[in-house]
């Protein structure tokens, strides 16, 4: 990185740092209050379930305003694009059953966690992104694991609150390496 893309840098990922905090309290937040509701569908675990894609899509248009666009910029556009179409999916299937759920869910976890993915993949050169890369993996693979389930008698949501968690604790680590990386290019100034 040269010193005139240093500070630059350095200004994205204290705003990145910022948005990775945010997401781990809501993610866990939002597992504690799904892990409570999660035996049946009722007003607030409806609430939830549709709540946290479009937590997400917020979430992405603020690192995109946060982060000045950058080359991980079209990433976060599909994300957009996929987590709204989530949205409406899980309007629809809140009112079909939790396979509906578990089915609209593993899609958007899939496609969510390649997307991820690739954003990380991008954003290397700002550091704290393993953790990241590790999560969008792990994202597609319970994705996949999730449309299964919805076969399955008796499936349940509680899984989901604890794949919700489990991204959460991954953006508390990109938030903690990212925080070592703002302060070794700032010298200490943070």
């Amino acid at each position: 990185m040269s010193t005139t893309t240093a500070p630059a840098a350095a200004t994205v990922a204290a705003a990145l740092r910022r948005l990775y905090f945010v997401r781990f309290g809501f993610a866990l937040v939002w597992a504690v209050a799904l892990f409570l509701t999660a035996s049946s569908i009722g007003p607030v675990s409806a609430t939830l379930l549709v709540l946290y894609p479009l937590f997400d899509v917020a979430i992405a248009i603020a690192d995109i305003a946060s982060s000045r666009v950058g080359a991980s910029a079209l990433g976060l556009y599909v994300n957009i694009a996929i987590s709204s179409i989530a949205v409406v999916g899980l309007v629809f299937a809140v009112t079909s059953g939790i396979p509906a759920i578990l089915r609209v869910w593993g899609v958007w976890a899939v496609v969510a966690g390649l997307v991820q993915l690739f954003v990380a993949l991008r954003r290397r050169i700002l550091g704290g992104q393993w953790a990241l890369i590790a999560s969008g993996t792990i994202s597609a693979v319970a994705g996949i694991s999730f449309f299964l389930q919805a076969s399955v008698p008796h499936a349940s949501l509680s899984n989901l609150a604890g794949y919700a968690l489990l991204g959460g604790i991954f953006f508390l680590v990109s938030a903690l390496r990212l925080s070592r990386g703002i302060s070794r290019s700032t010298g200490g100034r943070n």
